[in-house]
This record gives structure tokens, sequence and C-alpha cells, in this order.
């Protein structure tokens, strides 16, 4: 037991502290544009084919690797100077961020939805940006023996940020309408802004305050290009079977996604309260979210990377069956408690295995870019991919469609086996632990 406790003072360091909530003010605005603005939008009597298409304003969090070199490698004119490069940005994106989510609280969908869906693009591309600028602060703040408990603290930190602009936002709904809601998340966002504002800025890599190699600005720009943009890039491309992995990053998730999508439009339409809503699926769910994380995690240090990804991901796709029983079964509580009870807590295995994955195959040279590559890929399921779900929903009724969602995750799991079977060795630069027999 002294053994455990002492192992558990890491988290009570300040930096740890620090990256928990920054990580609450990473997962803040997520909800605002996917699953509370869905159930914002079923309220207000949009179309099930257009809400399914309102995920598609996700897009900035599938494309953010291609501006994470300017916000890793550029500093702000004037705000640099006084708060640093990861505190400078940091503060700006969230700042706008607040703004932008208070704007998309005043908007109306029933009477100007383009306007609504501009705003959420906004709120979505900051946040994307903020995203970037935080994983690399959390990289480099924390010490190396530190950053596996600061990569806990960052998921634990990023879900409660979505608990509280999810359960927390149907709630403010609830007592003072939508406004007031979007109100509410906007100034949450100020949680995020005293932790910058309080932790020290990292230094900065030899690297980026070396002069850039050449004569004239045109060659100095090559340069950057070349170190910032293209290095991190193509040293990924030297993989084996680099394409069949980026392949299954965007798979992995997306019958998870597919079924996440639609959720709570299916709730409306199945006769769920926003209090029940918020209560099981925002608050328990995220409950049996940060269980199944655990598990996952455990999974994966017994059976190693690509073994957890299969058998959490085999939980994953089958737990999806459990809403078509609740789409038979209709306005059923208790089917509901244990329906996002046993989704969740497979979906926490899932995500816990795909990040331990995603952080395995990061050359520690380009860590920031090439996460915000990797992360890019994995929610273009979550997005792009899944933004059809509406019109597959319509298409099919409720259980034909989460039947479907557990044969999308299919592929993802074939690609598993795929490239357990091609790769005999690493697959990234930190060795052995993702080799077929790890």
């Amino acid at each position: 037991m002294p053994a455990w406790l002492e192992s558990l003072r890491i988290y009570g360091r300040p930096r740890l502290l620090a990256v928990l909530f920054m990580g609450f003010s990473s997962g803040l605005p997520l909800p605002l544009t996917f699953g509370t603005l869905s159930f914002w939008l079923a309220e207000t009597g949009v179309s099930l084919t257009a809400i399914g298409l309102f995920a598609m304003i996700g897009t900035a969090y599938s494309l953010k690797f291609l501006w994470s070199p300017v916000i890793d490698r550029l500093g702000l004119p004037l705000i640099t100077a006084a708060f640093g490069r990861r505190r400078g940005w940091a503060l700006t994106l969230q700042v706008l961020l607040a703004l932008a989510i208070l704007w998309l609280g005043q908007t109306d969908p029933r009477v100007d939805p383009w306007t609504t869906a501009l705003a959420a693009f906004v709120v979505a591309f900051l946040s994307a940006s903020q995203d970037i600028v935080i994983d690399a602060f959390r990289i480099e703040l924390l010490e190396a023996e530190e950053q596996g408990a600061g990569a806990a603290a960052t998921q634990w930190g990023y879900r409660f940020g979505m608990l509280a602009s999810s359960a927390g936002a149907l709630y403010a709904a609830e007592f003072g309408g939508w406004g007031f809601a979007f109100a509410l998340m906007a100034a949450l966002m100020a949680v995020g802004m005293a932790t910058v504002l309080l932790a020290p800025e990292p230094a900065a890599p030899a690297d980026v305050a070396a002069p850039l190699p050449g004569a004239g600005a045109a060659a100095k720009a090559m340069a950057w290009i070349r170190t910032a943009v293209i290095g991190p890039f193509a040293e990924f491309t030297t993989r084996p079977s680099w394409i069949a992995i980026l392949v299954f990053i965007v798979l992995y998730k997306f019958g998870d996604a597919l079924a996440g999508v639609m959720a709570n439009a299916f709730y409306v339409a199945t006769g769920f309260t926003r209090v029940e809503v918020a209560s099981i699926s925002k608050v328990f769910g995220v409950v049996a979210t940060l269980a199944g994380v655990g598990a996952g995690g455990i999974i994966v240090a017994r059976l190693g990377h690509y073994r957890a990804l299969f058998v959490c991901g085999l939980f994953q796709a089958f737990s999806n069956l459990m809403y078509v029983a609740q789409a038979l079964a209709g306005h059923d509580v208790w089917l509901l408690t244990a329906t996002i009870g046993i989704e969740n807590f497979a979906g926490g295995m899932g995500s816990a295995a795909f990040v331990a994955y995603l952080s395995g195959l990061c050359n520690v040279a380009f860590t920031a870019t090439q996460y915000a590559l990797l992360s890019s890929l994995a929610t273009v399921g979550r997005t792009n991919l899944s933004a059809w779900g509406g019109w597959l929903a319509e298409l099919l009724g409720w259980p034909a469609f989460f039947a479907a969602t557990t044969l999308a995750a299919l592929p993802g799991l074939v690609m598993v086996v795929w490239l357990m079977r091609r790769i005999a060795g690493p697959a990234g630069p930190r060795g052995a632990a993702l080799a077929f027999d790890d």
C-alpha cells in the first residue's frame, strides 16, 4: 500500500494539476459542435439528415495537422513576447473560443441554420487549434517520468470538460434556455485561461530559436517549411505499411462514431427528456467511459497494442447492438441505463487502446505535428464519414441503423488483424511495443 500511495503522489504535482485543467479546457468545446448541438437541433425540428450533415463541422479536427506547424513553430506578435510561445497561443485561442461559443448560443437554427452552422464551424476550428497547442504544452511542460501520468490527467480533464458541456449544458438549457447554456460554457473557458496564466512557459526546443539557414527571406521560408512541415510527414512515410496504418486510424472508431452522431436525435425521437438524457447519458455515461478507459489501459498492458486494439474493438463494435434493443423497446429508462453503460464502457476501452497506439507511433522529434496528423485522421470517421448517419437512419429506421453501425466497425477490426500479420517488427520509432507478438 505505501508503494501505491507513493506512486499516486505524482498526481498532486502542480504540473499535473495544470495538465488536468488544460484537458478540461480542451474537452469543453467538443460537445458544443457535436452531441449538445445535435440535441438542440433535434428539439428545434431540424431534419435528421441535416443533423447528420452538421457533423461535418468537425472537419476542422480532421484537418488540424495542416496548420499545426504554424502553431507549433511560430509566435504571435507582441503576445508571444508578453506571455511566451505556448502560453500566448493558448490564451489567444481560448479568448477567441469563448467569444465564438457565446456567439453560437445567440444564433437561432430554426430561423437561420446557416449562421448557426458558421458559428459552430468557428468554434470547431478554434477548438481544434487549441488542441494543437495544449498537446504541445503538455508534452513540453512535463518531465519524462511524468508523461504517463500526464496522459491520464489529460484524459480525465478532457472527459470532465465534455461532461460540463454535455450534461451541464442540458441542465443549464432546462433552467435558462440554450442561449444561457452556451453563455455559461463560454464563461467556463476561464478555467483554461487561468491555468495557462499560472503555468510556467515550457522551454522552447533549440531548433526553434536557432536562425534559419539560407540567405534571404525566400530561402529561410523554404528551410522552415522543410523542417517544420515536410520533415514530420516525410519521416512517417518511412514506416512499414504506413498507408495501411493511416487507413486503420480512420476506420477504427467509425462504427462507434456513426452511432454516436445520431444518439441524441435517437433519444429525442424515443421520448427521453433532457433530464433523463443528462443524468443517464451524460453523467452515468461519463463514469462508465472513465471506467472503460481504466480497463482498456490494463488490457494494453497485459496483451500489447494490437491484441488490445482487437479485443477492445470487438467489445466496442458489438456494444452498439444494445441500441438495437433500445430502439425495439422504446422509452425504457432502465434499459437506457444498461445501453449507455455498456456502450460507453466499451467505447472507453477502445479509446484507451487507440490513444496508446497513436502515442507509440509518434517520433519524439516530431511529436506535436505527428500527433496532430494522427489524431486528425482519427476524427475523419467521427465527422466526414459519420455525417451521413442521419440519412442512413431515415432510410433504415432506428433498429436497422444501429445494426449497421456494428457492421461499420468490422473493417477496422479486419485492419487490426492484417496489421498484426503484416508488421513483424516495430511500427514506429518507439520500438517493439507495436510488434505483432508484443
